[in-house]
């Protein structure tokens, strides 16, 4: 009888095992993290893992620890995945709205690949716009799919690295703490201290903030 962490290892890497066996020896997974933030960009990640490639942990970057996910981090960056960042900040967010901006920033990282994929995994319901490769979009993708997975780490880690920079830029909010998410604590700065620079206008919260004449930091 299989072992139910057995199974899960199973189910994490059924899917490339498909398009393997189907042919695609070049398989890349696409992952954003950002659409939530009250600041800061919209970051994506897409990676190639070789076949051979074996790093323990990966999962959707959400269920690992801080320290976990830096680890991973480390790992697939001096591994041989081939890895890939797009990047959309909140300017951009904020004159095209974020979906639109999340699915530039995939593309946009799938394009910088050092290596053109035979296949793209991506994570959600929607498909990247004018991507020339074939493609597949799984909701849940990073916790169900090992190249996903590690497309959401490699965002993940990538994106709080910079709102930590912005942190040192703005040192009244707590960006290495929040990284811009709508916490207690960020709403509390924001009514403090006003607008920065790396804040959304068209998000509902700082809008209503724009209208109470609140002034930049």
């Amino acid at each position: 009888m299989k072992k139910d962490s057995d199974k899960h290892q199973f189910d994490f890497t059924m899917i490339e095992k498909m398009l393997l066996e189907k042919g695609y020896s070049t398989i890349c997974g696409v992952d954003e993290v950002g659409r939530g933030p009250l600041a800061g960009p919209v970051v994506a990640a897409a990676v190639i893992l070789p076949e051979d490639l074996v790093i323990e942990g990966i999962d959707d970057s959400k269920k690992l620890s801080v320290r976990k996910r830096e680890s991973i981090f480390e790992e697939i960056l001096n591994s041989r995945a081939i890895c890939a960042i797009g990047i959309i900040d909140n300017e951009t967010i904020d004159t095209i709205n974020i979906l639109k901006a999340s699915l530039m920033a995939m593309r946009k990282a799938v394009m910088e690949l050092k290596k053109a994929p035979e296949f793209v995994l991506v994570d959600g319901n929607c498909p990247i716009p004018h991507l020339d490769y074939p493609q597949f979009s799984i909701v849940g993708g990073d916790g169900s799919c090992k190249s996903i997975g590690a497309a959401s780490i490699i965002a993940k880690v990538t994106r709080d690295k910079i709102m930590c920079k912005y942190e040192a830029l703005y040192p009244s909010f707590s960006f290495s703490k929040h990284k811009g998410y709508p916490t207690a604590e960020h709403m509390k700065e924001l009514k403090t201290y006003g607008l920065t620079d790396i804040h959304r206008k068209s998000f509902k919260p700082v809008a209503e903030l724009l209208q109470e004449e609140y002034v930049f930091a």
